[in-house]
């Protein structure tokens, strides 16, 4: 697909998908698995030689207020999500992380909120979307985390704390792992103690066969790059996989709820820890951003994955919707 028909894919689906961010971002009480993504639990994504699957892991919803956007005056938020029809009251939250099927190679991207942290009613469904799409948790050979906050890596243990995925090995960066394992780091940051306390608990015992601490900005996988991304946490990781018809990018928490953040990246959410570095980073990703280039954020709507097309102002995100192929008969 050349980039005049990609773009004409992108525009004939931009007005629904504009109408389903609202709509998903506006609901007011919680939404089930099944509510979400036209009941799907997961979604493929075939690009070539490799296979892309988002895994619904659930929706958390919390109050809109004035700590939301960090850097913005409230009333600019309140009047930017009025003006897209958006809820005024609340932010609707989703989780969505991603298996990578490439080279005989079973990659996780993250592991969602799980049954370890504190598990809620609509989160901490990834391992049940997992199998709805035909795999067991021993088929996976390599977990890759993007950083430490719960929802990222609470679901590599279940309640009863034993390993889901025993069979992976765990990547992680060295710079995450030791400032979340320092007990003078949680000591210094009382507000951040229940996060620490877990990534704690979730990483303390995990023999080194299955741990890996490493350094990014090299590959990880046959066609995996994973890509420093510093600034939402002190070592925030991105991968790029660069194998397929096409990039993919999964940017874990670079970009927060993108009917807000994307369209906005100047903005910063209230739990980026080094705001500016975080804004650094996201500036440095859309201007560089390729044209064909797919994206996949860990907070985007299901199915967490699609395309940022550049407006006079930030950027629109299109979910992937299997509507255009390439001549080679590829979902692009």
């Amino acid at each position: 697909m050349n980039r005049r028909e990609m773009l004409a894919c992108i525009a004939s689906t931009s007005a629904i998908t504009l109408f389903s961010q609202q709509l998903a971002f506006a609901q007011t009480r919680p939404l089930s698995a099944l509510e979400i993504g036209q009941k799907e639990r997961f979604r493929r994504v075939r690009l070539g030689d490799v296979e892309v699957v988002a895994l619904y892991d659930g929706v958390t919803h919390f109050p809109l207020n004035d700590q939301y956007v960090s850097n913005a005056p409230f009333q600019e938020v309140l009047a930017l999500v009025n003006k897209l029809g958006l809820s005024t009251t609340q932010v609707e939250l989703p989780f969505t992380g991603f298996l990578v099927i490439s080279e005989g190679r079973r990659i996780l991207l993250d592991t969602g909120l799980g049954e370890f942290g504190t598990p809620r009613e609509t989160t901490g469904g990834l391992v049940d979307s997992l199998k709805a799409a035909g795999f067991k948790p021993e088929d996976i050979d390599t977990v890759l985390i993007t950083h430490f906050h719960p929802d990222h890596i609470s679901g590599l243990r279940n309640r009863a704390g034993e390993f889901v995925y025993p069979n992976a090995k765990v990547w992680v960066a060295q710079r995450e792992y030791d400032f979340w394992m320092s007990a003078s780091n949680m000591r210094a940051a009382p507000e951040r103690k229940t996060a620490f306390e877990l990534a704690q608990r979730v990483f303390t015992g995990m023999p080194d066969t299955m741990l890996i601490r490493y350094e990014p900005g090299h590959e990880v996988a046959p066609g995996i790059l994973s890509v420093p991304a510093y600034g939402h946490t002190p070592g925030h990781t991105t991968y790029t996989i660069r194998n397929g018809s096409r990039p993919f990018h999964y940017i874990g928490d670079m970009i927060n709820v993108p009917a807000v953040f994307a369209l906005h990246p100047e903005w910063s959410v209230a739990t980026d820890m080094d705001p500016a570095s975080a804004l650094s980073v996201r500036h440095h990703f859309l201007e560089t951003l390729d044209n064909d280039a797919l994206v996949g954020g860990f907070h985007f709507p299901f199915p967490a994955i699609g395309s940022l097309v550049p407006l006079e102002q930030g950027f629109r995100f299109v979910p992937f919707r299997r509507v255009c192929r390439d001549k080679g008969g590829n979902d692009t």
